[in-house]
């Protein structure tokens, strides 16, 4: 029997989850094993697992889960350096030239386990099955909104937190910004699904926003126009041949542009677009400040989705959840293609 085995997040700031209650029932129903670690952080209470037929562990047990099971998460493991023997499902940000990527590779050569990373399960047309896009567009936006408010005030953002919803985000939004001229924005990669996420929250708040895609960056730059709107969301994954959107002498070129929401936010990855900073932000301190006068901040939180962590959980799990009912045939589909590209992306270590 197919065994799913649901850890509980170990990263702070993290309470989403891949699978729901009524997708659980669902996966039981047709024949898979589910079990659901406790979690002292998840957004979606155990008590709708238990309901659901589900097995129950305790909190970070999934080393210990059975070596047959598959051990389902969303955000990275504990950089600890222990040989990983399971079948992992997760977003392992490990393919693009991360250093971090291949340390964790390493791991999974050293225990014989795999990898079928969730950013690269894929139908027949290259096409995700499932992703977080729209939300980390709507969070990266609202997080890049508090970055500029701040600096209205002569500020640098202060920490952020979870919300129970979008429309308390919203309403903490409007106040942050009453009283002051709206900005413009910049939103390149519009048209997926990242870039109306993005779209949609500016245009809630009544910021202008100029839509960019495939189009209008078909040149592959430079493109000038970034550095005329005072905020520029970056919603194109680093891939090889990406345009760069903010070279280096962004910090010191003249620009009306004092903030950069890297909502795809890949600054270790040798394709990344913006060249002006190196590391991720972190919920307590969001912006990272490039330049001064005037002041240049980048906010690249990697777990945006989290800043909704309910209604982000539901709508990818819902999306998820045909790929996982074919959990029982790991070496085709969706299932297949991620396993062809861990075995790639391993074959030098």
């Amino acid at each position: 029997m197919t065994h799913l085995w649901v850890r509980a997040e170990q990263r702070p700031n993290e309470e989403r989850v891949g699978l729901t209650p009524e997708g659980a029932a669902a996966l039981i129903k047709a024949g898979i094993r589910v079990t659901v670690e406790h979690s002292s952080v998840r957004a979606i209470g155990i008590d709708g697992y238990i309901a659901a037929g589900c097995e129950i562990a305790a909190e970070n047990l999934w080393p210990e889960a059975p070596a047959d099971a598959i051990i389902f998460g969303l955000k990275e493991l504990p950089e600890d350096g222990t040989p990983l023997t399971h079948r992992h499902i997760m977003f392992g940000h490990a393919y693009k030239g991360q250093p971090a990527g291949r340390v964790l590779l390493q791991r999974f050569k050293a225990g014989g386990g795999s990898l079928y990373d969730l950013e690269y399960l894929v139908n027949e047309d290259g096409r995700r099955v499932a992703a977080f896009g729209y939300w980390a567009g709507y969070a990266g936006a609202a997080i890049s909104l508090k970055c500029w408010a701040a600096q209205q005030r002569g500020g640098i953002a202060g920490p952020v937190a979870k919300y129970p919803g979008k429309t308390a985000l919203l309403a903490d939004l409007a106040t942050e910004m009453a009283g002051l001229t709206l900005p413009r924005a910049i939103v390149i990669g519009a048209l997926g699904r990242v870039g109306t996420g993005a779209s949609d929250l500016c245009e809630a708040l009544g910021v202008a926003v100029t839509k960019w895609d495939v189009a209008e960056t078909a040149s592959g730059g430079p493109f000038p126009q970034v550095l005329q709107h005072e905020i520029f969301l970056n919603c194109i994954l680093a891939r090889p041949g990406c345009p760069v959107f903010v070279p280096a002498s962004a910090k010191t070129d003249a620009r009306v542009l004092t903030v950069i929401g890297d909502i795809a936010c890949d600054p270790t990855s040798d394709f990344s677009p913006i060249k002006v900073y190196d590391r991720v932000t972190e919920w307590d301190a969001p912006a990272l400040r490039v330049a001064d006068a005037p002041p240049l901040d980048v906010t690249a939180i990697d777990n945006l989705p989290s800043l909704l962590p309910v209604e982000s959980s539901m709508d990818y799990a819902a999306q998820l959840l045909p790929s996982l009912a074919t959990l029982g045939a790991l070496e085709t589909g969706v299932w297949g293609r991620a396993l062809a590209e861990f075995t790639r992306h391993s074959a030098d270590l």
